[in-house]
């Protein structure tokens, strides 16, 4: 009977410990939505893409504090993507959670990384889109299938940075 009853009380701390996640990520998500604006939808007609890399969307977090991870309106959601690099901007494709567009004009930076909210790996394997989304400075972390291409997408988007013609 000790047993059981030792169970049960097991049982309620880990539902109890599972609730308060919940709400604590459904009060971020709440408090969130009044700071960072919604995200960017995709253009009907983006163009031809220029770059196109399948992989593993991470996260978006405030610049500069890896860890503060954006979770509203399901940009908390980890999952595959695929990033696509147009003219105009950067598409993010994430497949079961929306999707959205990185403006070229709102990209402020572009860097290997090693870690950002919900990955953190040892060799730079991460690609980090920071950028200007209203007030709110972001980054946007993206692991690529193949990381040889890193250098493209950097090369490219510090082209557009630095004022040259892409």
């Amino acid at each position: 009977m000790e047993r059981f009853v030792l169970v049960l009380v097991l049982l309620a701390v880990f539902a109890l410990a599972l609730w308060g996640m919940r709400v604590g990520w459904r009060r971020r998500a709440r408090s969130q939505s009044v700071l960072v604006p919604p995200f960017p939808q995709v253009p009907a007609d983006p163009g031809e893409p220029l770059l196109e890399a399948p992989g593993l969307y991470v996260s978006t977090t405030t610049a500069g504090n890896w860890q503060d991870r954006i979770v509203t309106r399901g940009m908390g959601l980890r999952g595959r993507a695929v990033l696509r690099r147009y003219a105009g901007g950067i598409e993010v494709d994430r497949a079961g959670a929306p999707g959205f567009w990185i403006p070229d004009e709102a990209v402020t930076g572009v860097r290997r990384g090693s870690a950002i909210a919900g990955k953190v790996m040892g060799s730079d394997s991460l690609l980090i889109v920071t950028w200007r989304l209203g007030e709110v400075e972001l980054d946007t972390g993206f692991r690529g299938d193949d990381h040889g291409t890193y250098d493209q997408w950097i090369d490219s988007l510090s082209n557009k940075i630095e004022g040259g013609a892409q």
